[in-house]
């Protein structure tokens, strides 16, 4: 059985119909394929080219921001016929959270930048189709003002080393008080990638801009706060009494090192392509990462995914939910809380449709050989 929650689709019996002839009203043209490139186009026109560029831009010579989608095309769908599929079950529950769909968003800084709701508003995307949304130490909304935006709304928070030991730690007790469901430890930033559209730009943030996470007066440099070992995994869990989830994982000895060291779950992603480049794409990592925490703990990942195909190849790689981040930051400039819903609502009936095709009716079942790789 599902969550209580979780929402059902029903696969189209949409059958060619001559010219003249209305669609029936239970199938319509099939499920809405997000326009990722017109959206993108959308937001950048609203949006100031220097803003747009720090959205869109990737570190170095960005060959990780390259790669990154055409890498989850280097494997193949292996559809099974005859199976009696009659409709499809999204829902899915992560870290025993229940969610409508197993595409989340990922954390991304400074959403007031890509429209004026900022984080609320996409907090109110992701709550109407049942997506878990992941709210970023840098968010220009202070943490429970999010949180109170959706109560019901399932949320992570995420951390980055920042800023003193003794201020982070009192944001991973205030998560927890404000209702977060998890800490999101990024691990993959001991320094800012050189991100060069940003350098070309001098990108900078208004003098007045919101950091309610930040100390009053902090300073955004990492560099003179301790660094990160394993053994902040469990110290942060005991000091929150929350699940640990490590993000910025793409090696296999490191997962398990996690584990060990008592994360939840391991979260495969290249930071969008933001940190160290070239690295090896998400799509790539995956399998390696699951082959060594087994069923030990949940995995997830980001980076690159594009479309429900996408979306069902990383979970026959063993993902048990995916986070996307660009795409929800141009849903978000281009139409506040309703572009968000809008994405985010796509690409999970985009999913269901490509499910329904390969004979599989459920996202947490999603056998391994579904996939091969592309020859």
């Amino acid at each position: 059985m599902g969550p209580a929650d979780s929402s059902s689709t029903v696969p189209g019996a949409l059958a060619q119909r001559r010219r003249g002839e209305p669609l029936p009203d239970d199938t319509a043209a099939g499920p809405p394929i997000p326009d990722l490139a017109a959206l993108e186009e959308r937001a950048r026109e609203l949006l100031p080219a220097g803003v747009a560029d720090y959205y869109a831009g990737g570190a170095e010579t960005e060959t990780t921001l390259r790669e990154a989608p055409g890498a989850w095309r280097s494997w193949r769908l292996r559809p099974r016929v005859l199976r009696g599929v009659a409709s499809v079950d999204v829902g899915t529950t992560l870290l025993g959270t229940d969610v409508r769909t197993p595409i989340g968003v990922a954390p991304w800084a400074y959403q007031s930048l890509a429209h004026s709701d900022g984080e609320c508003g996409t907090a109110r995307g992701a709550a109407a189709v049942g997506a878990l949304m992941t709210v970023s130490t840098s968010a220009s909304t202070a943490l429970a003002d999010v949180a109170a935006t959706e109560p019901a709304g399932p949320r992570w928070f995420q951390l980055y080393r920042l800023h003193s030991p003794a201020h982070t730690d009192d944001l991973a007790r205030r998560a927890a008080e404000a209702g977060y469901r998890a800490l999101v430890l990024t691990v993959d930033l001991p320094v800012l990638g050189r991100r060069l559209r940003d350098l070309a730009n001098d990108f900078a943030l208004p003098a007045d801009f919101p950091l309610p996470n930040h100390p009053v007066g902090g300073s955004l440099p990492v560099s003179g706060h301790p660094p990160w070992t394993f053994d902040d995994i469990g110290r942060f869990g005991d000091l929150s009494g929350l699940p640990v989830v490590v993000k910025g994982v793409l090696r296999g000895d490191d997962a398990a090192r996690c584990v060990q060291a008592g994360a939840a779950a391991v979260w495969v992603s290249t930071h969008g392509g933001r940190q160290a480049d070239p690295v090896v794409a998400s799509a790539h990592a995956l399998p390696e990462v699951v082959a060594a925490v087994g069923d030990e703990v949940e995995v997830y990942v980001d980076g690159g995914l594009r479309s429900g195909s996408d979306v069902l190849t990383a979970l026959a790689l063993g993902a048990r939910a995916v986070f996307v981040g660009r795409p929800v930051i141009w849903g978000l400039a281009s139409g506040g809380a309703d572009g968000v819903a809008g994405l985010l609502g796509g690409l999970t009936a985009q999913l269901a449709h490509t499910m329904a095709l390969c004979g599989l009716a459920d996202v947490r079942s999603v056998p391994r050989d579904t996939v091969t790789a592309a020859r």
